[in-house]
């Protein structure tokens, strides 16, 4: 083979290697092409068995709950106090017994079991009397 030959052959090599590597790079997508195989969605997880866990509501906070006295004023809490403690009151108590839970916001603190509070709903009694312990934050079972 002459060095002419040898010459050509290497030039049909190296351009044919150079066309076959571009070929092969340009036959790979791109990096960011949107094509994940770890996509959500793609692969169905399986539920667990059992019932599906339900989160408790957040509970309002300060609140009187049912069965709770409210009254209109804080005489009518002293007679109610007297009556329950079996002692004779003259004249109708102003008080009423809450039959759901109802939230209140906290005018005054009196002193333990004296509390004026308003109703968020004025329909459930506006302002009153009660003698129900509002402690400053939720017990751990009202949070739930």
């Amino acid at each position: 083979m002459t060095s002419t030959n040898k010459l050509l052959w290497c030039t049909i090599g190296l351009g044919l290697g150079l066309a076959l590597m571009g070929t092969f790079t340009w036959a790979q997508p791109p990096s960011d092409s949107n094509v994940l195989f770890d996509a959500p969605g793609l692969i169905v997880k399986k539920p667990k068995p059992g019932l599906p866990e339900v989160k408790a509501q957040p509970q309002t906070w300060p609140r009187l709950d049912a069965g709770a006295v409210l009254c209109r004023t804080e005489d009518d809490l002293d007679r109610l106090a007297a009556r329950r403690r079996g002692e004779p009151v003259a004249g109708p108590i102003g008080c009423q017994i809450l039959h759901g839970v109802t939230p209140i916001a906290i005018v005054q603190r009196k002193r333990l079991g004296r509390t004026e509070v308003r109703t968020i709903d004025p329909q459930a009694g506006g302002l009153g009397w009660t003698d129900v312990w509002l402690p400053e934050r939720p017990s751990a079972a009202a949070a739930r």
